[in-house]
Parts: C-alpha cells; sequence; structure tokens
C-alpha cells in the first residue's frame, strides 16, 4: 500500500471529522456562555468557583482545582478576586491547619439565586439545537469519548 492509498483509507475514518466538528462547536458554545456570564462582571472560571460553592458546599481550595479542572495557583488568584469582590470567605480548618476552606457567603449567595435564572435560560437557548433525546444521547456519546479518552492518560 502506498502513501497515497494510506491516506484514502485513513480519510474514510470519521475520527479526524469528529474533532474538528466537536472542537469547533465546544468554542462556538463557550464563547457564548462566556459572554453571558460576562455580563455579571465575573469571568467563566469565577462563575465555576461561584456555582460550585454554592451547589456542593464549603471545599478545600485544593480540591477546588481538581473539581474544575484548574491549576492550584489559578485557584489562590480566583480565590483572592471572589474574596475581593466579596462573594466568598476563607474558612481555616479547625482540624488541620494547612487546609483552608473556601465558603460562598450570603452575598455570593444572592448574586448567583440573581443570575441563574436567566443563565439557564441562555443554556438552553444555546443548546436549543437539538432535541430533549438527542441531548440525552449527545451526553451519553461524550462521557464514553471522555471516559476512553482518560483511560488513555494512564
Amino acid at each position: 500500500m502506498d502513501e497515497h492509498e494510506s491516506y484514502q483509507i485513513k480519510k474514510q475514518d470519521p475520527s479526524l471529522k469528529l474533532f474538528v466538528v466537536l472542537s469547533k462547536a465546544q468554542r462556538s458554545i463557550s464563547d457564548l456562555v462566556k459572554d453571558d456570564i460576562q455580563r455579571y462582571g465575573l469571568n467563566p472560571t469565577e462563575f465555576g468557583v461561584l456555582e460550585l460553592l454554592y451547589h456542593e458546599g464549603d471545599q478545600a481550595l485544593q480540591k477546588i482545582g481538581e473539581r474544575i479542572l484548574l491549576a492550584s495557583g489559578s485557584i489562590t488568584y480566583v480565590v483572592d478576586k471572589l474574596e475581593k469582590k466579596g462573594f466568598i470567605d476563607r474558612v481555616p480548618c479547625p482540624s488541620d491547619r494547612r487546609i483552608t476552606y473556601a465558603a460562598i457567603n450570603d452575598q455570593g449567595k444572592e448574586l448567583l439565586r440573581g443570575i441563574f435564572p436567566d443563565h439557564w435560560k441562555q443554556i438552553e437557548k444555546i443548546t436549543s439545537g437539538l432535541t430533549e433525546d438527542e441531548k440525552y444521547q449527545a451526553i451519553e456519546l461524550l462521557k464514553k469519548l471522555g471516559t476512553n479518552a482518560d483511560q488513555q492518560k494512564d
């Protein structure tokens, strides 16, 4: 098999096309979500931290990075910004002085309660190109794709 024949076989494989389409879709969706979040004076990372704390409760700073895929240095920066904006508080762990928790405060909860209904509507609008059944199918397929990719890291 020569190089041209090998390319033709690869050309028929939809893997590259899937990657390109998935990347473009992710970029388009992320841009729209970012624009929506910025209306409230937050960046996507700040919103992600607030949302995590709002829905999951206090989190050790080290664990936040794992939950929203951020480097530890970035977490400190984001927590500092959110603390200065008055949305979260740092809470020392009573049993281990090395651990500090981030806790959303009343002002942060009030902000999210005000943001979330409109943000949810924006997410619904962004994903309205799919039916409800298609959304569930996409969720399952993307989970499967992500799980397979994670297994290849080991």
